[in-house]
């Protein structure tokens, strides 16, 4: 059976889907609202199934493929958690060292679709480092439903902390030049938009459907960023002006695009909230992005 697309679903069924993700509202409560768009004796339940990552069929790159190293390695956080954890991925062949990318993960800890997200960042010629944010409570736990209640009991005050060090981590790494960039999805996409704030040094940044700083946080911003929104996704995209005024009043050096018709997490290419044409252009982007930055 053909995979489903967003096509495939009410708006508002993928709307009360971003809202349940996001711990806006309960499982029961998607489940009682979805039932008055189902049709054809679909239930909601199913409806909510039917929405659930597929990791399976979104992974493009093999967990053993031979062209890279891949190894889950502890760093140092002090003035976080204190350690941590995350997925190092370098290729094999190459200069002994090469620029860095940390590679943020969505509201749902390092789960496999992102493991597979940084493999694909290093074979285009990076080390891909992606940190665990969830590493203090035992790491992602193998279904999206537990990690999402995990999440909900970080303590946020050291979240970006432990993505600052994880950036520090990768900097001074024997197999990393220094020259590091950072990219997020959701969550990840908000907390690049932090270090971008945070790490006046970082080279390069890009934020995928991510929520904003401060408008007084960027005037601080330094770093290079590259900001993705699907032009479908009104919960994110009602910050974007105001952080837009802040960058250019700063004079920041950004680039930001809104993908028509694109949802929330239109890059994920596990859910059918996926858009190819979308996504195959923003990767695109974000590649020629940490080319140009980091080489």
């Amino acid at each position: 059976m053909a995979r489903m697309t967003a096509d495939d679903y009410k708006p508002e069924v993928l709307q009360l889907f971003d809202k349940f993700v996001h711990g806006d509202i309960s499982r029961r409560e998607f489940i009682d609202r979805a039932s008055a768009f189902t049709i054809g004796g679909v239930s909601a339940a199913a409806l909510l199934e039917s929405l659930t990552p597929d990791f399976a069929a979104g992974q493009q790159i093999a967990e053993d493929d031979a062209r890279l190293d891949t190894s889950f390695v502890d760093y140092s956080s002090p003035q976080g958690a204190g350690t941590m954890r995350g997925y190092l991925v370098r290729p094999i062949q190459g200069p002994a060292r090469l620029p860095g990318v940390i590679v943020i993960h969505e509201n749902r800890g390092l789960n496999p679709h992102i493991e597979d997200v940084a493999r694909r960042i290093a074979l285009d010629g990076f080390v891909a480092f992606a940190p665990d944010a969830l590493t203090p409570l035992g790491g992602y736990p193998g279904t999206e439903d537990e990690a999402r209640a995990l999440f909900r009991q970080l303590d946020r005050g050291s979240l970006v902390d432990d993505f600052v060090a994880a950036v520090g981590f990768l900097e001074t790494h024997e197999n990393c030049t220094g020259s590091v960039g950072a990219v997020g999805f959701c969550f990840g996409g908000g907390m690049v938009n932090q270090l971008a704030v945070r790490l006046p040094d970082l080279d390069a940044a890009v934020a995928f459907y991510g929520g904003q700083p401060a408008a007084e946080d960027a005037a601080s911003i330094r770093a290079p960023l590259m900001l993705h929104y699907g032009g479908l996704d009104e919960r994110i995209n009602a910050g974007w002006p105001a952080y837009e005024s802040a960058l250019k009043a700063a004079g920041s050096d950004y680039s930001a695009f809104v993908y028509d018709g694109a949802n929330h997490g239109f890059n994920n290419d596990t859910t059918p909230r996926f858009d190819a044409s979308a996504a195959n252009l923003a990767w695109q982007r974000t590649m020629d992005f940490f080319d140009r930055h980091l080489n």
